[in-house]
């Protein structure tokens, strides 16, 4: 209900535990507040919902941030509207400046009883003249952390790279490096002229940094955390700003592409209207763990129901056949695959390869007639039907070899350009997903190898990328490489529409575009390439903030000269999200695949997609080098805990967990010298065998009644 107070109008959004509430008045812009339900806000709605950079407009106030914009100030409140339906109230509220005549919409959508929402804007222009953009808010938030010192503010936040993905970091807005305290009030009431930026560069949205992130307020109690959805650049933009009282305050933005980082503009003529990138919140009291819990249920409401539940997925490259495939190779890998329990077989890379040169010569995606000579690929796939299990291929779709006769079949406009010349990556063209006759070849590839050839499964990689974009048929280079990533998401929707039935997997050199704009479309996430078992738990442990533990593809790849405990220490990793597996499950004696068996087994049983779980850390989020590492996966009747022992010499850790009764899941055999303590309510020691690296599988069964 709306409420007006001290000369605002207020409008609450969340009114359990976090309180959201958009307020206006009339002669300042909609702003957006994040506090506690009980708390009075008046004099802290300095930050505007929308922020909005143009040339010719620029700042109202000089600074190298996206907020304090001139077309932000002048916006005034018009109408807005609330409607319900499909578990969630869709909340639009629209603005005018009237200088430029660009009008505004801010579209919310909260999900039913959850504190959470996502947010994009729309931009119509109603004036007279073009105006040309350089950067629009998605959603601007005034305390996302509710008031308090800035002092009191942590951020977590992640880094990633080919191999070292998902690596966060906790550090207070106050620290060396971060926004300093430099006592903004005393000079002329200014603001400060800088930010700390997170930043999404190219069209691998998590190849440098994490398109998500969180922060807390020791002060306030109260826990946020956020996401971009978009597969190409991004911004997150943390800045102080000052109230009427010389108070400081922190404002979050979240952004789509820039021109400042990445070479975006849009020119806007009369009457025509922008989109920006949608993006998310969820805010709690609490933690950052349960900012992410919560945000972890979101994102299970926003995306579609999965394809294929906890179905085990076995591929046979990781340390295994390396795009190496022959059909002499995959046979009795695949009759391995099945006695394991995996429901999916993929052959990888190389099943479309010729004479072992295939970088710079793919595009045609058809099957290799030398590694497939007796019954051809037709022979694989009907083995691995006859086994059991559906069959899959990898795909890199998005590229064409220069050496690859589509190179030059291919219209040039096909191709993403610059100033006319095609984009090239180590020897491979970029297809422009905006050109029809990109779509049409990509959908006949796949019509076919699904249609004609019966798969039911393709990985999709994505392994170059062409920098800021491209020129042709657009305003600028970061203008056409947000069409393109618009207009892949388009065609992968209008793949899963004419096949329902196929399940897909994002890659991108492992985990290099985990955003949610792939992973609200499809089944699973590739978290790495890494090879190295013990380097890869970090990463799996990390990859959990921002992707959800059933999409959270981890390879466990055991191998015939493991140990036990190394191949408990490898399938752990994959069994603490969404186990992925590979190995050289043929030339394992049978105890080993025992071993393997009951892992997948244990992975199956626990099915995230039916549960309202979330995952937490119990000794906090890894760093990369730690000795141990946790994490989590929650329901309301049992957790489970992954916990990995790589080096070092201490034998015991002691753990934060939900209360209950645990035990050791996996392995059952040989956990003698691994024992489970309880020391407190909710705190449980484990001390460790001997053997490193090693890991157990923990489970804790909570209290009922």
């Amino acid at each position: 209900m709306d409420s007006t107070t001290h000369d605002r109008t207020t409008l609450p959004l969340w009114e359990r535990g976090a309180h959201l509430e958009v307020s206006w008045s009339d002669d300042s812009p909609v702003t957006a507040y994040v506090g506690h339900a009980a708390e009075d806000a008046a004099g802290r709605h300095v930050q505007p919902l929308v922020e909005i950079l143009a040339v010719g407009h620029g700042h109202a106030h000089a600074n190298l941030r996206h907020t304090a914009t001139a077309v932000g100030a002048r916006l005034r409140y018009v109408d807005h509207e609330v409607g319900t339906g499909a578990g969630r109230r869709v909340v639009t509220v629209r603005q005018r400046d009237e200088v430029t005549g660009l009008e505004v919409t801010s579209h919310l959508v909260l999900p039913d009883g959850r504190t959470s929402l996502q947010a994009w804007t729309t931009v119509h222009h109603g004036g007279e003249e073009e105006i040309v953009l350089q950067a629009v808010s998605s959603l601007v938030v005034g305390d996302p952390v509710g008031a308090g010192p800035v002092a009191d503010v942590q951020v977590v936040e992640g880094s990633s790279e080919w191999l070292a993905e998902s690596r966060w970091t906790t550090r207070g807005l106050r620290d060396q490096g971060m926004l300093a305290e430099a006592h903004l009030a005393v000079h002329q009431q200014q603001d400060a002229r800088g930010s700390h930026a997170v930043v999404g560069r190219g069209a691998w949205s998590s190849g440098e940094r994490v398109p998500a992130g969180a922060l807390a307020s020791r002060t306030s109690g109260l826990g946020l955390a956020w996401q971009v959805e978009h597969n190409g650049p991004w911004r997150a933009e943390i800045a102080e700003r000052l109230t009427a009282a010389g108070d400081g305050t922190v404002s979050l933005g979240l952004f789509g592409p820039t021109d400042t980082d990445h070479a975006w503009s849009r020119v806007l003529r009369p009457g025509e209207t922008f989109t920006s990138v949608p993006v998310s919140i969820s805010a709690v009291v609490g933690g950052w763990q349960d900012a992410v819990a919560e945000m972890t249920r979101h994102r299970r409401h926003l995306r579609s129901a999965p394809r294929a539940g906890g179905a085990i997925v076995f591929n046979d490259y990781m340390n295994t056949l390396m795009g190496d495939p022959t059909t002499e190779k995959l046979l009795p890998l695949i009759d391995a695959a099945a006695a394991v329990g995996a429901d999916y077989f993929c052959v990888d890379a190389g099943w479309y390869d010729d004479d072992g040169d295939w970088w710079d010569s793919v595009g045609l995606w058809e099957p290799s007639r030398a590694r497939f000579r007796d019954g051809g690929l037709d022979r694989v796939l009907d083995h691995v039907r006859s086994a059991g299990m559906v069959p899959g291929l990898w795909l890199e779709p998005e590229v064409v070899g220069v050496r690859s006769p589509l190179a030059d079949s291919l219209p040039h406009e096909a191709f993403l350009q610059r100033r006319g010349t095609r984009v090239v990556e180590q020897g491979r063209y970029l297809l422009d997903l905006r050109h029809e006759s990109s779509r049409k070849h990509l959908d006949a590839v796949v019509d076919r190898l699904v249609d004609d050839m019966g798969v039911g499964y393709l990985k999709l990689d994505y392994n170059v990328t062409p920098g800021v974009g491209t020129d042709r048929a657009a305003d600028s280079p970061g203008d056409g490489l947000l069409q393109h990533a618009l207009a892949y998401q388009s065609w992968l929707d209008g793949v899963l529409q004419r096949h329902p039935d196929l399940v897909v997997e994002n890659c991108a050199s492992g985990g290099l575009r985990a955003d949610f704009a792939m992973l609200s479309r499809l089944e699973l996430q590739s978290t790495s390439d890494q090879q190295d078992a013990l380097l890869y738990p970090p990463i799996a442990a990390g990859a959990l903030v921002s992707i959800l533990p059933e999409q959270a593809a981890s390879w466990a790849y055991p191998q015939p000269d493991m140990s036990a405990e190394e191949i408990a220490f490898t399938m752990i990793t994959g069994i603490s999200g969404r186990l992925y597996l590979s190995g050289r499950l043929d030339q394992m004696d049978a105890a080993q695949r025992r071993l393997v068996r009951e892992g997948v087994e244990v992975a199956r049983s626990w099915d995230d997609a039916d549960l309202d779980g979330a995952p937490f850390w119990p000794i906090g989020l890894p760093s990369w080098e730690d000795d141990w590492v946790a994490v989590g996966k929650s329901s309301a009747t049992h957790s489970r805990i992954a916990l990995w022992a790589r080096s070092g010499s201490a034998t015991t850790i002691d753990l934060t967990v939900p209360e209950g009764t645990a035990e050791i899941l996996y392995p059952r055999a040989a956990t003698d010298d691994w024992e489970v303590s309880e020391i407190a309510p909710g705190r449980l020691r484990v001390r460790a065998g001997a053997a490193r690296p090693g890991a157990r599988l923990l489970q804790i069964t909570h209290p009922t009644g």
